[in-house]
């Protein structure tokens, strides 16, 4: 599905249904680097389910075009025009990484248009490494290669994948190395730069599902608490054996979480 915010084309993958803004809507924001594909399991599930989806590809990311947004403050300030193009008015945001901070920043800025919130590999502080932000920032193999490693648990290392046939590493370092130059080092950058985390959980008022990987190496599980205790109606879920990657490296189980809160 295709809209247009600010002159600029605007991706989003709707598994596979069309999209009714007249059912409740799901829309899901990837991480840094990134891009829709993430999400392909769970976007399809959702959307034969009940929900109208939106998996969204940021500004110069996948499928949309227009220029690399340079904070997540706006990253989310976009969102919420992509909610007023879409005729969206009230939507369940899920968001993992980069993206959770954006639907976190998004829930704060215009409540009345979040309903509920999932927030997947997030935390107070997302500090990136010096030698990470190097890499991407000379567009270098190595950055998408660091993310890719860290970012999954052992099951992802050494294989497991339910699916036959599939790499889940080598499936994220092809999302990531795809992604067009300069698009992961500013996405780091915005997320490096984010102190926004907490005082956006302390105005939260909707229901919201903390989603964490027990083996996490990128975001540990432990830095999510602060934004738990500051929120009214936050649940948190640790998934065993789950690294970074949670989508697909646990994704029924994303599923069924995801089913209580959106």
């Amino acid at each position: 599905m295709d809209l247009a915010v600010g002159g600029s084309r605007v991706f989003a993958a709707t598994g596979g249904r069309p999209f009714d803004a007249g059912q409740p809507v799901v829309v899901f924001i990837h991480g840094a680097g990134m891009d829709h594909t993430v999400w392909a399991l769970q976007t399809r599930y959702f959307a034969h389910h009940g929900r109208s989806v939106l998996a969204l590809d940021l500004p110069g990311h996948g499928r949309s075009s227009g220029a690399l947004l340079q904070s997540i403050a706006a990253m989310a300030s976009w969102i919420i025009q992509v909610l007023d193009e879409g005729r969206v008015q009230a939507a369940a945001l899920v968001g993992h990484s980069m993206g959770a901070l954006i639907a976190l920043e998004v829930a704060a800025a215009a409540p009345t248009r979040v309903r509920s919130l999932a927030l997947l590999g997030v935390a107070e502080h997302m500090p990136v490494h010096p030698d990470l932000q190097t890499a991407a920032n000379g567009n270098r193999r190595l950055g998408p290669e660091l993310v890719s490693s860290w970012g999954h648990g052992p099951s992802g290392h050494l294989g497991g994948n339910p699916a036959p046939g599939l790499w889940m590493m080598g499936g994220s370092l092809q999302v990531l190395e795809r992604a067009p130059a300069g698009a992961l080092a500013t996405d780091l950058a915005a997320c490096n730069a984010y102190e926004g985390a907490l005082a956006a959980a302390t105005r939260m008022a909707c229901p919201t599902l903390l989603l964490l990987g027990a083996l996490d190496r990128m975001t540990p599980a432990a830095r999510a608490q602060p934004l738990a205790a500051a929120m009214k109606l936050a649940r948190t879920v640790i998934l065993p054996a789950a690294g970074h990657m949670l989508m697909s490296e646990r994704p029924d189980a994303v599923i069924d979480a995801l089913r209580e809160v959106i």
